[in-house]
């Protein structure tokens, strides 16, 4: 069952920025749920290895709303370059479903 869900990715670097984008993000109708998860990235920056603490989003939102949470998203971030990946979701509950894209229907 393919829906018209999609998941958006994206790290930032402290909690205070997590609940701000996560805030941001419900409150313009482009997130239903914005998920923070404590993670650990390794990766090169600048000739450089890096090994950072971050905090993981997973924003659930529908897939019509996905490039303008990614524009958002963009906008607000405080990285030069930052993670936003959108992962399509194949399935899942109905009713949640259909709640995630209630409650990111843009409001005219």
């Amino acid at each position: 069952m393919q829906t018209q869900l999609v998941t958006i990715m994206t790290t930032v670097e402290t909690e205070a920025d997590a609940a701000t984008l996560a805030d941001k993000l419900i409150k313009n109708n482009l997130a239903a749920c914005v998920q923070e998860i404590k993670i650990r990235s390794h990766y090169n920056w600048k000739n450089e290895t890096k090994n950072d603490p971050e905090i993981l989003l997973l924003v659930k939102t529908s897939a019509p709303r996905a490039e303008e949470a990614v524009a958002f998203i963009k906008r607000n971030h405080s990285y030069d370059l930052p993670e936003i990946l959108i992962l399509p979701v194949a399935g899942g509950l109905e009713d949640y479903i259909h709640w995630v894209q209630s409650e990111t229907k843009a409001i005219s």
